[in-house]
């Protein structure tokens, strides 16, 4: 396994919008997520967290920065220097407020997919999504379609489709918003258990302060820029 950080983020900066127009998302905004820790990213409604989130995601490239994942330098200011969609496969697990799955196939399908989409053939494919649903705690709900899964379960079948192709990088946007306070509290534990145990950096997007201290570190976001908070380990926010 690579010691290189899950990614390293240099100076992003994204602006829409020229002259008069223009509207500054991201000013000057720089990160780093080493594999096995999870980090929570916090700000007001356009602060630029999303912006932010989805330029590392590789989606929406910024004006001007560098972006490196797992040591290979993807991307460059607006510029890509590799191949976007293969990259994201390979190194990337996303995990949305809503679990997204596709609901005419069962849990099991729904992680299936995520790995034949990748080459895994057919019978591998079924025998590590069961496992995977195994480790989330949901493998009796294989054969269920979404509907018939309660939330707090169609957000572990979410992760576990994140985690099929074991990525360097799991990019989380508010996952428990949907979920009452118990199986927020759930899923957040996951994602720190995810981290720790499979050596994924893990990025979580949420306003939820309950549950701040499963993470490693806290970022603040406001007006386009990161600023890391100081946790106290004996504070709510760092127990």
């Amino acid at each position: 396994m690579s010691t290189a950080p899950a990614i390293v983020v240099e100076h992003l900066r994204k602006v829409y919008g020229s002259g008069r127009t223009e509207v500054v998302a991201i000013s000057d905004a720089s990160l780093e997520i080493a594999r096995g820790e999870i980090v929570g990213m916090l700000g007001p409604s356009g602060s630029g967290k999303s912006t932010i989130l989805t330029a590392m995601a590789l989606i929406n490239p910024p004006t001007s920065g560098r972006v490196t994942i797992n040591g290979e330098l993807a991307l460059e200011g607006p510029h890509a220097l590799v191949d976007l969609r293969a990259f994201r496969r390979k190194h990337l697990g996303f995990v949305f407020q809503k679990a997204n799955l596709i609901p005419f196939l069962t849990a099991l399908e729904n992680v299936q997919i995520a790995l034949e989409v990748n080459d895994l053939a057919p019978r591998a494919a079924r025998k590590r999504a069961l496992e995977l649903l195994g480790y989330l705690g949901v493998e009796a709900r294989a054969k269920n379609l979404p509907t018939a899964l309660s939330g707090g379960e169609q957000q572990r079948v979410a992760v576990a489709r994140a985690l099929a192709n074991e990525p360097t990088l799991i990019l989380a946007d508010e996952p428990t918003a949907a979920l009452d306070s118990t199986l927020g509290r759930q899923v957040m534990e996951l994602f720190a258990r995810i981290a720790h145990e499979r050596q994924a950096g893990v990025l979580v997007v949420t306003h939820d302060h309950r549950t701040l201290d499963v993470f490693d570190r806290i970022l603040d976001v406001e007006d386009g820029m990161i600023q890391e908070r100081k946790v106290h380990r004996d504070s709510p926010a760092g127990r």
